[in-house]
Parts: C-alpha cells; sequence; structure tokens
C-alpha cells in the first residue's frame, strides 16, 4: 500500500475545515434549547417538544458507527463531503418549517421539523467521525495531541455558547424580507450555512483526500442489527418515566427488543467478513477501557451542562439569553485544560497522567457544585465550574488520542468512531438519568417547600406549573395578586349580604378566621362603616397577596436548589466511577512520525491476519 503524500499546507487547511465541520456539528446539540419554547409556540405541538431533540439525537448517535466503517471502505474525505451535504440541507430544511404549511405524508410544521431534524442528525453522524479520523489520518500521536486538545476545546465551547446563542438569535434576529417576516427562531437553522459552505469548499477544493479507500462489502445485515439495537434502547432511556412509566410493557419492550437485536449483531459480526464495529477491537484493553471511561465521562458532562442553565434561571434568576453568559467559566476551564493538556502530552508522550488528574479535579470539582444552594450568586456558581471544566477538559480531550494510538491504521476510521459513539451513549443516557433523578427530586421538594400549591390533580401538571412559575416570577406574582383582587369583589359581596358569597368565604380554609368573623359581624352595618372595613381588608388582602407571592417565590427557588444539587451529588458518583475507570487506561508509548509510515505500509500485510485476530496494542 502506497502512502499518501500531504504538504503542510493541507494539512492546516484541512485542520481548519475539521474545526469549523466539528464545530458545527457540535454546536447543533445545544443551540436549540434557548429557542424551543418560541418555536412550539409557533408550530404548535407541545407534546411532541422532545421529538425534536430526539430525533437528531437518534439518527445522529447510531449512524456514527456505520460512517466510521464507510470512511474505511471508501475514504473519509468523500464520506465527509457526504455528511456536510445533508447535514447542510437538513438545517436548511430544518428552517423552512410550517412555511409552506402542512406537507403531503410529513404533515404540519412541527413534523416537518422532527423529520428534517432526523435527516441532519445522518449528516451529523459522518462530520463526528470523520473529522476526528482524518486528523489521525493527517498527523501521528505525538503531533495530534495538540490537535486533539483543540477539538476538545472546541466541543466545550460549543457546548456552552450554544444555549447563549439560540436564545440571542431567537430574541433579537426576526427580520422582515420582501414583506415577509422571518422569525428569530428560523436563524438557529440558518445559521449553519455560510460556515458550513465555507467548510465544503475547503475540503471539496483544498484540502487533499487523507486515506487510501481500503474497499469491500458493506455489512448491511450487521448494519440493520446495530441500528435495531440502539434505536430502542435511546427511545426507552428517552420515554423512560416521561412519556411511560419504567415499569411499563412499552419500555419493557423496546429494551427487550433492544437486547435481542444487540445479540444478534454481535453473532453478525463474528461471521462477517468486513463488520461495521470489528469486535477484535474489544480485546484491546486500551480501546475497551478507554471507551467505558468516555461513556461514563459522557453521561456526567452533558448531564451538567444540560441541566446548569435551569439551576442559573431559576434559582439566580439570569435570563435565558444571560445564561449563556454564566456558562462561560465551564468552557474557560475547559478550553484551557483541553488546549493545555493536548500540548503538554504532545510534548511529553505521556497522557494518563493528565487523564487521571483531570479526573481527581472533576471530583473535586463536582463535589463543590454539591454545596451551592438557593442563595449562591453568579459567582459563586462560575469558580466551582472553572474547577469542573479543567477536570473534564482533558477527559473529554484525549479518549480518542488513546484509542488512535492503541489499534493499526485499518481500523481506525471504525475505531474513532466507536468513541464518538460510546461518549454519545453516554450523553443519552445521562440526560436521560439525570432527567429522572431531577422529577423525582422535584416530587419531593415542592410539595415540602410549598404545601399549599394547588397546581392541579396530575404529578406532572404540577411539575410543569412549578416550573413555569419559577421560570416567570413577575407573571406568577401578577397572577396572585389577580386572585386576590378577584377574592376581594366575593368578600365585597359577603359584606352586602350575598349568601352565595357568604358560603363561600365561610367554606374556604385559606380564610382567615379573623376575616370570617368580620364578614360574619359586618352584616346591617351602616354602608359608610361598611366601607371603611373594606378598605382596611383591601390593605391586609394586599399584604398578604405580598406574602403569598414572597412565599411562593422563596419556595421554588429551595425547592429547585436541592433538586438540582441532589442531582448534582448523583453526578459526584458518577465522576467518581469515570476517574476509577480511567486509572486502569494502559499507558501505550505514543507512536513517533515515522511510525505512522511503517504502520500504513505494514497494514496491506496484517490485515488477513486482523481477520481472525486482534491488532496488538500500540501497534
Amino acid at each position: 500500500m502506497s502512502t499518501i503524500s500531504i504538504t503542510d499546507e493541507q494539512r492546516r487547511l484541512t485542520l481548519i475545515a475539521s474545526l469549523v465541520v466539528f464545530f458545527l456539528g457540535a454546536l447543533d446539540m445545544t443551540i436549540l434549547s434557548t429557542a424551543m419554547p418560541r418555536i412550539i409556540e409557533e408550530l404548535n405541538g407541545i407534546e411532541l417538544y422532545a421529538w425534536v431533540t430526539t430525533a437528531y439525537m437518534l439518527t445522529s448517535t447510531v449512524l456514527v458507527p456505520i460512517f466510521g466503517k464507510l470512511g474505511d471502505i471508501y475514504g473519509r474525505k468523500v464520506i465527509l463531503v457526504w455528511g456536510i451535504s445533508i447535514f447542510l440541507l437538513g438545517s436548511a430544511l430544518s428552517g423552512l418549517s410550517g412555511e409552506f404549511g402542512t406537507l403531503p405524508i410529513i404533515g404540519d410544521g412541527i413534523h416537518q421539523l422532527i423529520v428534517f431534524r432526523a435527516l441532519k442528525g445522518v449528516g451529523g453522524a459522518a462530520l463526528f467521525t470523520c473529522v476526528i479520523a482524518v486528523i489521525a489520518d493527517l498527523y501521528p500521536p505525538l503531533q495530534r495531541a495538540k490537535f486533539m486538545g483543540l477539538f476538545g476545546a472546541v466541543f466545550g465551547v460549543s457546548s456552552v455558547i450554544g444555549p447563549f446563542v439560540g436564545g440571542l438569535l431567537t430574541d433579537y434576529a426576526t427580520v422582515t424580507l420582501f414583506g415577509h417576516e422571518i422569525p428569530g427562531w428560523r436563524w438557529v437553522f440558518y445559521v449553519n450555512l455560510p460556515l458550513g459552505l465555507f467548510s465544503l469548499y475547503l475540503i471539496v477544493r483544498k484540502t487533499p483526500r487523507t486515506n487510501h479507500a481500503a474497499g469491500g462489502k458493506i455489512d448491511y445485515l450487521g448494519a440493520a442489527l446495530f441500528i435495531g439495537a440502539f434505536i430502542p434502547l435511546l427511545l426507552a432511556l428517552t420515554w423512560g418515566g416521561h412519556k411511560y412509566e419504567w415499569q411499563s410493557w412499552q419500555i419493557s419492550a423496546l429494551f427487550g427488543g433492544a437486547l435481542m437485536s444487540l445479540a444478534a449483531f454481535v453473532v453478525v459480526e463474528k461471521l462477517a467478513s468486513n463488520p461495521i464495529m470489528p469486535l477484535q477491537l474489544f480485546a484491546i484493553r486500551a480501546f475497551t477501557v478507554t471507551n467505558l471511561a468516555a461513556f461514563v465521562t459522557g453521561m456526567a458532562f452533558l448531564g451538567i451542562v444540560m441541566f446548569m442553565p435551569l439551576y442559573m434561571q431559576v434559582v439566580i434568576g439570569v435570563s435565558a439569553t444571560n445564561s449563556g453568559f454564566a456558562m462561560f467559566p465551564l468552557m474557560l476551564g475547559m478550553m484551557t485544560a483541553s488546549i493545555a493538556s493536548g500540548r503538554l502530552v504532545s510534548r511529553l508522550g505521556v497522557y494518563k497522567s493528565f487523564m487521571v488528574g483531570g479526573g481527581a479535579i472533576a471530583i473535586v470539582g463536582v463535589a463543590l457544585l454539591t454545596q451551592v444552594g438557593p442563595d449562591a450568586s453568579a459567582w459563586d456558581l462560575a469558580w466551582r465550574m472553572v474547577i469542573v471544566g479543567i477536570g473534564l477538559g482533558p477527559m473529554q480531550g484525549l479518549a480518542n488520542l488513546v484509542v488512535q494510538n492503541a489499534v493499526s491504521m485499518a481500523h481506525m476510521g471504525a475505531a474513532t468512531s466507536a468513541t464518538q459513539f460510546f461518549r454519545q451513549i453516554g450523553s443519552t443516557v445521562g440526560i436521560a438519568l439525570f432527567g429522572t433523578f431531577l422529577t423525582h427530586n422535584l416530587t419531593i421538594e415542592l410539595p415540602k417547600q410549598l404545601p399549599n400549591l394547588n397546581a392541579g390533580s396530575e404529578q406532572t401538571a404540577n411539575l410543569d406549573q412549578a416550573q413555569s412559575n419559577a421560570m416567570n416570577l413577575e407573571q406568577m406574582r401578577a397572577g396572585i395578586i389577580e386572585r386576590f383582587d378577584e377574592f376581594y369583589v366575593v368578600i365585597d359581596k359577603a359584606f352586602h349580604g350575598d349568601q352565595e358569597a357568604i358560603a363561600s368565604v365561610n367554606n374556604n380554609a385559606l380564610v382567615p378566621p379573623i376575616l370570617k368573623q368580620l364578614v360574619a359581624q359586618g352584616q346591617g352595618k351602616p354602608e359608610a362603616e361598611l366601607e371603611k372595613t373594606l378598605t382596611n381588608v383591601k390593605t391586609m388582602l394586599a399584604g398578604q397577596a405580598k406574602q403569598t407571592a414572597d412565599n411562593m417565590e422563596r419556595g421554588l427557588k429551595v425547592a429547585f436548589s436541592n433538586s438540582i444539587t441532589s442531582m448534582f451529588s448523583a453526578a459526584l458518583w458518577i465522576v467518581l466511577a469515570a476517574f476509577l475507570i480511567t486509572c486502569f487506561i494502559p499507558v501505550i508509548s505514543l507512536r513517533a512520525a515515522g511510525a505512522v509510515e511503517a504502520a500504513a505500509k505494514a497494514a496491506a500485510a496484517a490485515k488477513s491476519k486482523e481477520q481472525t485476530a486482534p491488532p496488538s496494542e500500540g501497534s
């Protein structure tokens, strides 16, 4: 097999294009969160709220290993071009959702958005796996480490600024073109187009192919079984505890179907000549342990990032847009640690100490997060998030480096995609798990802090109203004042002898006894004396309304604060598990530049052996 000659300029251009592509894919995971309320308001379909995210998550996760294998077979540049094109098409169509009314087969605007987001996820799956594998093609491990740090920093930046950018565009980007108003939320999707087209131009015209097309047949049966295993799993994790009870037959059927498909997938992959995910890779200790650590780290990372804005908006009281600014400390810590660890690994040639050290720092940071309370300030949270970011940076950035260094060049695409897949599966499990923790904690804390909260007969209705009240405190206060004003009308009628109003006052357990006594004594008194009493009653009710609103606001803050910090306590155990797993990652000497060419020359000779024997660590 001949090696591919790539100039330094081509490497730089390819790196720039890859960073832009990676940023677009990572940004799409979080940018939609602050725009969704406005989208649902316009397109309707609150019951399908979660599916806008779930559709993208399903396709972008389960197709990662498949695109990794396609990159090995047909060449990564070809697959990356297709991936960017599909991603941009999905972005454009998502922005157009609902513009042309109901479409045949697809349906109304919200269903259009779900379908187009799923299409976008297909492209997103190709972006992540091909970009990381391209860097492995361009640079040997000793140089690759510092570039992996850049990708870790880009991932951290996109995760933090995504909600801010989404909120900013939604609030301020509404424009009118040719007499037609384009709502700001549509620019959340259109913003991908200029950067995506720029990166597509660089890749098509300026960057070389980075690996030989190895050829071979696509394992269609293995791909189908893989999709059949993990789509039901992700659906079960997404629906469990929300749409269906965890013990329901629907969730049990999804888990059962996933398990059976996974067992069939393992059997098929053992027999396949060109499997989607070579099972012999799991015989490599570095591959298996590092991916397990990536899975657990993904659980903790995205679980914390996704629910941190809720704490900021509900407890601290920052706006949706400003919560993006408030996440900058986490971004700063991750970016700094990821870049610094990558450069130090490139210089020193060792990686495990940075990963283990990062895990220890992450434990300290999350432990400190569990200590924040309802009276915490933005600064109290900021310095703690810096520490969490410093800890997660090396753990996020160096996993791909370890896996790529442990496998042969022939399996580079499959191994890289596997690491991305396990990280995304971990993030999915983390979101579902932390969402369940939060719901459980709130069902305990809300009745404790607000025993008189009467939001409906169903638990979910109580939680929905509690969150709505917490996110709209002024509206909540206005509602309480309005209800007290309405009650004053009833009091007025009772003082003037209306028997229905008198019965309403006497039967209301929340009415103070003193007020009931005044109503009873007020019958038949002169109008002037009644007006004086009613004025005093109105003043008393106004004070009671303010006190009720103050108690409601405080109770909501304490309930959400306690619930979220309890969730952070659960995250602490997950981070501790990730740290312990990281301690078992084996130490392998990073390959020098000359070893890459040697590995490429040996790949063809080793290919036949790799069908029956696992490639050795450090090969």
